[in-house]
């Protein structure tokens, strides 16, 4: 099987321009290892990345990224948690001064949790069962909601969820109390490229 030429391709311009300008960072991240300050909880879609919207460098973000930026609430219940490992990794390894959880419009997971029922998660489905972790805030959304633009309100109301259930995390919410972490939600708007800081 032949790797995709268009990612050969963009890794020669890369190793050609970005990693030959930045050699000397590149070899400093490697001795010294990575100390960001700021970790970005993202989505997975390929229209947003987080390096390109905060015109971020090598070793300047922590990011982990999943199907709409979702924070599960914490639970050591014997399951793989790949989001709540690298927040305790960011916290207690990297000891990042802010987490982000950055949100966007057209979101395709939010879509689906407006259509789906979250209630009944699809057992035969990881996406819609990922997204049962917002079913209660979907619930709520519908029953308060009077505006025209659900799909906008249900990605900010997924953000605030996403940050109510980082306070879950001991270590997050002992680092909140204690000054050394601050917690913040954003949404950006692919077509327009605005920032909304919430």
């Amino acid at each position: 099987m032949v790797f995709p030429k268009e990612l050969q391709d963009g890794y020669q311009r890369f190793l050609n321009q970005n990693f030959k300008d930045q050699h000397l960072k590149y070899e400093t991240l490697a001795h010294e290892g990575q100390s960001p300050k700021t970790m970005i909880i993202a989505c997975c879609d390929s229209r947003v990345d987080p390096a390109a919207i905060f015109d971020a460098g090598p070793g300047d973000l922590f990011i982990v990224r999943n199907v709409a930026n979702l924070v599960p609430p914490y639970s050591l219940d014997g399951t793989h948690h790949g989001t709540s490992a690298a927040i305790e990794f960011a916290v207690c390894g990297l000891k990042v001064d802010h987490i982000v959880v950055l949100g966007h419009a057209q979101c395709g997971g939010v879509k689906s949790a407006l259509a789906s029922d979250l209630e009944n998660p699809s057992k035969d489905s990881f996406i819609t069962r990922w997204m049962s972790l917002i079913a209660a805030t979907k619930t709520d959304l519908l029953r308060h909601y009077k505006g025209d633009d659900i799909q906008r309100a249900m990605e900010e109301a997924v953000v605030r969820a996403s940050l109510s259930n980082l306070m879950t995390f001991p270590i997050v919410r002992n680092a909140v109390e204690e000054g050394r972490l601050h917690l913040h939600g954003a949404h950006f708007g692919i077509a327009d490229g605005k920032l909304a800081v919430l």
